[in-house]
């Protein structure tokens, strides 16, 4: 029995530009900060500990690949998560690093 794609290649092409989008420390750290809320670039700045050009760089990346979007006030831009399933996201990760973290742990045993 041959073994079938379940998508056709662009669909996983398209799933891999936006895990690239997502696999930069500094990227999650402003993607869980923007669950809860919309925050200015400011506020991203001061938590990710970068310049104001570096952290809106990775906005950008993340706007572009559909995961935020932002809202201009005067000069501030305030950006929010675009979409609701970074919880089952976030909790997926955390599985996956309690598991490894078990098989390490009785590797040293």
């Amino acid at each position: 029995m041959k073994l079938k794609p379940k998508h056709n290649r662009e669909r996983y092409a398209a799933r891999a530009r936006i895990a690239k989008a997502m696999a930069h420390p500094s990227r999650l750290l402003m993607l869980e900060a923007l669950e809860g809320k919309e925050r200015c670039v400011c506020e991203l700045t001061e938590l990710v500990g970068a310049d104001q050009s570096t952290v809106s760089k990775h906005l950008a990346v993340l706007k572009q690949a559909g995961l935020v979007e932002d809202r201009k006030e005067g000069v501030m831009v305030f950006y929010r998560v675009k979409v609701c399933c970074l919880k089952g996201f976030w909790d997926c990760i955390e599985g996956v690093l309690t598991e490894n973290l078990k098989t390490q742990q009785a590797a040293m045993r």
